[in-house]
């Protein structure tokens, strides 16, 4: 096992964290408070090439692997939860394409996003249906070699500000998994509408909206999955952006620990700097510990992925277990920082606020202990000897 990082990475990350501090933070609150999308900060991630992070080196892009990417995921983060996901959602987007695209769908979109300013947005969800991606009910209605789509998705990130779309849609729901196509919408189309920004709690910088599709005509070249093929690339898709979400996590929960030392550091109470007294010794050892752990489950579960391993269960327990790291590090800091925690004169409530949507987006934290538990009860080998008779 070798947990060093490449020279390349190094200055990769170095890169990032650079772009995170000089050109994310500074304007970090006043996006969260006005809500707006903070186009120009995009803009410059991309022309720093810190965009477009997966996409081949065949199609002009830098042909990171995940690992790779979830370093620049952590240090844009830790500056603002909500810009990086902005940021990262190209890589959502345009994943589909990178998987199960063919030639030319990769020649003519991603070699367009790499040389162009271009947003390409992701969308599974539908207004009452999230997690239950087989249960979608947008239609795709089959004509000759095209297909007319139906319906509406909902909490598309960066759907308002998107060139492209890859949707998921069914040609019949009740086929579940098996009905589900995937498809190209250039959002130019007619018959596209693209909804207001939809208020949060947090993560308030990222452009989240719903998708209205009437009678949006798909053309042949733009089919990018046929019916049943379609959810095996949205869970493929899945398994390669899941440790990018432990990332975030990872990100979130370290600058909510570094703002908590630089307090406890210098903040006194009854004569002494609160540093010094051990239940605070002891929630910030609490959360080194579990960010160092959550940090290692994600490079693990982005590592099975960059070697072409399934990494569906190891990405399940990276970002069940980096969300809820992210959740419990932010509320203690607030506890850390007591009643200016709780003001937004400090960053830690937007931080705790930014957090609770690593346990929700992507497959809520509920159904990845259900992947994990699949796995544990029928699949796990034991060493031990079983008690009494072997099971069937």
């Amino acid at each position: 096992m070798d947990f060093m990082l490449t020279e390349e990475q190094k200055v990769l990350q170095k890169k990032a964290r650079e772009f995170a501090i000089n050109e994310v933070l500074p304007v970090a609150r006043k996006y969260d408070e006005s809500e707006e999308f903070p186009l120009p900060v995009i803009k410059k991630a991309w022309e720093e090439k810190l965009l477009n992070l997966g996409i081949p080196k065949d199609y002009g892009g830098p042909g990171y692997g995940l690992i790779d990417s979830c370093l620049v995921v952590e240090e844009i983060s830790s500056a603002c939860p909500g810009m990086a996901t902005s940021i990262f959602d190209n890589n959502l987007g345009s994943e589909p394409i990178v998987i199960g695209g063919n030639e030319e769908q990769k020649q003519r979109i991603l070699t367009e996003l790499i040389n162009e300013f271009k947003l390409i947005a992701f969308a599974t969800s539908e207004p009452t249906m999230g997690s239950d991606v087989a249960g979608m009910q947008c239609r795709a209605l089959k004509d000759g070699e095209e297909y007319i789509l139906n319906g509406n998705k909902f909490w598309i990130t960066n759907g308002g500000y998107a060139d492209y779309i890859t949707v998921f849609a069914t040609i019949d729901p009740e086929k579940k998994h098996k009905g589900i196509a995937a498809f190209i919408v250039d959002t130019k189309s007619e018959g596209v509408k693209l909804g207001k920004h939809i208020p949060k709690l947090g993560q308030r910088s990222s452009n989240t909206v719903s998708v209205g599709l009437k009678d949006v005509r798909i053309p042949k070249e733009n089919v990018l999955a046929k019916p049943g093929r379609g959810f095996v690339l949205a869970m493929q898709t899945f398994a390669h952006t899941r440790p990018a979400i432990g990332a975030f996590a990872v990100g979130c929960a370290r600058s909510a620990m570094e703002y908590s030392i630089d307090y406890a550091q210098k903040r006194e109470a009854f004569g002494r700097q609160i540093g010094n007294y051990q239940v605070i010794q002891e929630k910030i050892a609490n959360m080194y510990k579990d960010i160092e752990a959550a940090r290692l489950l994600t490079y693990k579960a982005a590592w099975e992925a960059d070697q072409g391993m399934d990494n569906n269960l190891s990405s399940s327990i990276a970002k069940a277990f980096a969300s809820d790291v992210a959740m419990n590090v932010t509320t203690e800091a607030i506890q850390i920082f007591g009643g200016y925690g709780y003001l937004r004169t400090y960053p830690v409530e937007k931080l705790f606020r930014d957090s609770k949507l690593y346990q929700i987006y992507e497959g809520t934290s509920e159904i990845q202990r259900i992947v994990i538990s699949r796995f544990v009860m029928k699949r796990y080998e034991h060493a031990m000897p079983f008690l009494g008779k072997k099971r069937n």
